[in-house]
């Protein structure tokens, strides 16, 4: 659900897409980071 959330988050730029996202990785408060720096992070990762 969490690759989902994110590939569609990122094709779309839904805040919702986004919102589930975090809410996945059991965060619950918004990140200090964009979403841009996110993105970034996520490409690194894979």
């Amino acid at each position: 659900m969490r690759d989902f959330s994110w590939k569609y988050f990122a094709m779309t730029g839904d805040v919702d897409a986004y919102l589930l996202y975090k809410e996945s990785d059991g965060s619950t408060e918004l990140a200090s980071t964009t979403a841009e720096e996110e993105a970034v992070e996520y490409e690194e990762n894979e």
